[in-house]
C-alpha cells in the first residue's frame, strides 16, 4: 500500500533553546518568525504545509514524530533569519541541521535548508545529506523550488535563482544565479501563527518573567558598514514594510494573542524618522499599542525619533554602542561618535525608555586604555542593561579576512555563552570573561538605590581580578589595529 501523503512540505528550524546555556538562563523564547512567513507564502500558493517548532520541543524525537505524522514530500530546514542566534552560526545548530537532514534522507524525503551558516558553507551542508541550499532570502526561492520538486513536470534546476546543489553526474557543487531581494515586503502574507502552539511560549515567559512577549519585524537588512558584521542573507540592503502594515499587524497580534510585550527583531528599527513618526501616528489611531523593545543605532535616537517611539509604545531600546573608545569605533567603521552614545542615552532617559548597550571587547588592536574608556562610558551613562561579547569573526566580513590566517579548528561558537577568542587578541579568554562578569556586576549594582556593602565588596573583587589578569594575561603579539582603504 503506498504511504499516505499528509503534507506537501514540512518546515522546521534548528534553534533549540535548551542547547544554549545562556538562553536557558534568560528564558526569553520567541517563535521562528521567518519560518512562519515562509509557511504562509507556501500556503497562499496552494501547498499543504506542516511545521515542527524545535524551540521548546525535543528536536530529534519531535522531528521524527512530525515526519511520521505528516508524511511530507519535502522537508525545509528554514531558519529564523531575524533571530540573532541564527546569525551567530552556532555549531550546535549546525549539528542539529545535519542530524535532521540525515533523518530526512533515511525516510527518503528531499531536504533543503536556508540559514546564514548554510549560505556561507553550502558545500558542507550538501555533503551532510542536504539536497538543496537556499542562498540568501528564502521565501520566493523556496516557493519556486517547491514547485520544481513537487510538480509533475519540473523545470530546469538552473533556472531557479538562489540555490546550491550537487551535480547529479559529477557531484560538483553548483550555484545558480543570485536571487534578487524582495523590495515590496507588503506583498508577503502575515506569518502563519496558527501553525504553532503559542501557549508554551506564554507559559515560559510568564513563569520566568511574569509577562508574555511575542516577536514582530518591520524591515530586513541593514545599510551600515560595520566591518565585523556578517550579512549573508540581505547584504547591504535595507527594505521595510509600510508603517500602516506594521501597525495593523500589531493590532492583529494584540487581538489574537494578547501579548504583554513585543520584540521587534529588525536589525535596525526606526532608521527613517518620517517612517517612525507615521508608524507612531497609525498605532495611536488604531489603538494598537503594545509595550515593545527594539534595536537601533545611537545616532538614530534623536529627540524627535525617541518622542515618536514613546508615543508608539516603545519601552526599551538596544543599541550597538560597542566601545567608549573613538579609536576603536573608527577602526570598526561604525560611523558613530562616542558623544552620540551619551546623547542617545539622555534622549531615551528623558522619555522614560530603557537604554541598553551592546558592548564588544577584543577588537584587533584594542588596548587597556580603550577598555578603560569603555568602562568609563558605562559608568557615566549608567545604561539600564548591557550585553557584553568579544569580537567574533564570521565569513564575509573585512574583520574575518584580517584574522583568517589566525583561525584554527574552532571557527564558530558552540552556543551564545561561548565567548571564546578565536584569533590572537590583546588578552586571553580568562581576561575577557572576567571583564564580562565585572561589567555586568557594575551595571547591576549601579542600578541599585544605595548598593549594600556586600555588593560593593563583590564589585571591588571583580575589578581586582580584571586588573590582575590585565597585567598577567596580555598577549605579547596581538593582532594589530588596521585601517581599511
Amino acid at each position: 500500500m503506498p504511504r499516505r501523503i499528509m503534507a506537501d512540505i514540512l518546515l522546521t528550524h534548528c534553534n533549540h533553546l535548551y542547547f544554549d546555556r545562556k538562553q536557558v538562563r534568560k528564558m526569553q523564547p520567541y517563535p521562528p518568525l521567518q519560518t512562519l512567513i515562509a509557511s504562509a507564502l507556501l500556503r497562499e500558493r496552494g501547498f499543504e504545509v506542516a511545521l515542527f517548532d524545535t524551540t521548546l520541543a525535543s528536536p530529534e524525537e519531535g522531528f521524527r514524530h512530525a515526519l511520521e505524522k505528516h508524511r511530507p514530500r519535502l522537508i525545509g530546514l528554514c531558519e529564523d533569519n531575524f533571530n540573532f542566534l541564527t546569525k551567530m552560526c552556532l555549531t550546535r545548530n549546525r549539528e542539529l541541521a545535519f542530524s535532521m537532514a540525515r533523518i530526512g534522507k533515511e525516510e527518503g524525503v528531499p531536504v533543503l535548508v536556508n540559514s546564514s551558516d548554510a549560505t556561507d558553507h553550502a558545500g558542507e551542508y550538501l555533503a551532510r545529506g542536504v539536497d538543496f541550499v537556499v542562498i540568501g532570502e528564502v521565501e520566493v526561492t523556496l516557493l519556486e523550488l517547491a514547485f520544481h520538486l513537487l510538480s509533475g513536470s519540473p523545470s530546469d534546476m538552473r533556472e531557479i535563482h538562489g540555490i546550491a546543489y550537487r551535480d547529479s553526474h559529477t557531484g560538483a557543487v553548483r550555484f545558480t544565479q543570485p536571487r534578487d531581494l524582495l523590495r515590496d515586503l507588503d506583498c508577503l502574507p502575515p506569518p502563519a501563527w496558527d501553525l504553532i502552539d503559542v501557549e508554551p511560549y506564554r507559559g515560559a515567559w510568564r513563569q520566568a518573567h511574569g509577562y508574555f512577549s511575542l516577536n514582530m519585524v518591520s524591515s530586513r537588512g541593514c545599510p551600515y558598514h560595520c566591518n565585523w558584521c556578517a550579512k549573508p542573507i540581505y547584504g547591504q540592503s535595507y527594505h521595510f514594510c509600510s508603517p500602516e502594515r506594521v501597525a495593523r499587524e500589531m493590532l492583529r497580534m494584540k487581538a489574537a494573542f494578547h501579548p504583554d510585550h513585543v520584540w521587534f527583531a529588525d536589525d535596525i528599527f526606526a532608521l527613517s524618522a518620517p517612517w517612525t513618526q507615521q508608524f507612531a501616528d497609525t498605532v495611536r489611531e488604531l489603538g494598537a499599542q503594545i509595550p515593545f523593545k527594539m534595536q537601533s543605532r545611537c545616532d538614530l535616537m534623536t529627540r524627535a525619533t525617541v518622542g515618536a517611539l514613546e508615543r508608539a509604545g516603545c519601552v526599551e531600546v538596544w543599541m550597538g554602542a560597542e566601545s567608549g573608545s573613538q579609536r576603536i569605533l573608527d577602526a570598526m567603521e561604525k560611523g558613530v561618535q562616542v558623544e552620540q552614545i551619551y546623547q542617545a542615552r539622555e534622549n531615551l532617559r528623558r522619555h522614560g525608555i530603557r537604554a541598553c548597550f551592546f558592548l564588544q571587547f577584543g577588537y584587533p588592536g584594542e588596548n587597556w586604555e580603550d577598555i578603560r574608556e569603555t568602562i568609563q562610558m558605562v559608568r557615566e551613562t549608567v545604561p539600564d542593561d548591557i550585553g557584553v561579547s568579544v569580537s567574533y569573526p564570521l565569513p564575509g566580513t573585512k574583520f574575518h579576512q584580517r584574522v583568517a590566517a589566525q583561525l584554527e579548528e574552532k571557527r564558530n561558537w558552540s552556543d551564545s555563552d561561548d565567548l571564546a577568542m578565536m584569533f590572537r587578541g590583546s588578552y586571553t579568554n580568562h581576561f575577557y570573561q572576567a571583564l564580562h562578569d565585572a561589567l555586568h556586576l557594575e551595571v547591576e549594582i549601579r542600578k541599585e538605590n544605595g548598593a549594600s556593602a556586600q555588593s560593593r565588596e563583590r564589585l571591588r573583587d571583580a575589578w581586582s581580578c580584571v586588573e590582575k589578569l590585565e597585567k598577567s594575561s596580555a598577549n605579547p603579539n596581538p593582532t594589530a589595529l588596521w585601517t581599511f582603504s
